[in-house]
């Protein structure tokens, strides 16, 4: 294996520790405030549970701040924007695959709209600003993208970065990227649940548990307890 990849887990968890050590597992989370909502934000045109893919950073902490979104159903942790036969962590690590870490989230419509994914996805789940890193992460691995999976989707997700440009919702621009999903491909079951699993570890007390906290103070309509992943998606 090569030694980038060897290093590229332990750099997360490394940097976490180095700022626990010096007293900054306070850390602020993406954002200060809860920016607008997006103004296009139609209900989907098919019935039924939409999926929606985001790529931020770690996919841990993406994963954890979904879980907690009521009308979620389920996340899972993955790859996106790359070929399946390079769809795997420490090939992925390497920078040059095409793939961002990324969730697939499984919505009910009925009681989360697409919007207001977004609007939870450049308010608390990570920096849009920050290109091609995430905190102590750094690579076109960790990028900021949409993959949309419907024309209406793209269409939302464009007017939206459109929108909080023109608000200067933001101190510097916003360079999330916003392409059609060509596929997404399941992480490595150890990567599922990550923050549930591992809550004492450095990495997600520095990094992951303030955007949760984020959600649950900055937008308590959407923040639930319970995880629709701890049911089993349902």
């Amino acid at each position: 294996m090569p030694r980038n990849s060897r290093l590229a887990l332990l750099a997360r968890i490394g940097a976490a520790a180095l700022f626990l050590t010096v007293g900054a597992c306070s850390a602020a989370p993406a954002s200060q405030a809860v920016v607008p909502p997006p103004k296009l934000d139609p209900a989907p045109a098919a019935a039924g549970d939409q999926v929606a893919v985001l790529a931020g950073g770690c996919f841990w902490g993406l994963q954890a701040v979904f879980e907690h979104v009521k009308g979620v159903r389920h996340v899972w942790a993955g790859y996106a924007g790359g070929a399946a036969d390079t769809a795997h962590y420490f090939r992925v690590a390497e920078g040059d695959t095409g793939h961002a870490e990324s969730v697939k989230i499984v919505y009910d419509p009925a009681q989360v709209s697409y919007g207001t994914l977004l609007q939870v996805f450049f308010s608390v789940a990570h920096d849009p600003t920050e290109l091609n890193r995430q905190g102590p992460d750094h690579g076109t691995q960790y990028r900021s993208e949409i993959f949309t999976t419907t024309p209406q989707q793209r269409e939302v997700a464009q007017a939206y970065i459109r929108q909080l440009g023109a608000a200067h919702a933001f101190d510097a621009p916003i360079v999330t990227r916003v392409e059609p999903l060509p596929a997404f491909y399941m992480a490595e079951g150890y990567h599922q649940d990550y923050y549930r699993t591992h809550a004492n570890d450095p990495y997600i007390v520095y990094n992951d548990a303030p955007k949760v906290a984020a959600l649950s103070r900055l937008m308590p309509q959407l923040y639930r307890t319970e995880t629709g992943n701890a049911d089993g998606g349902r």
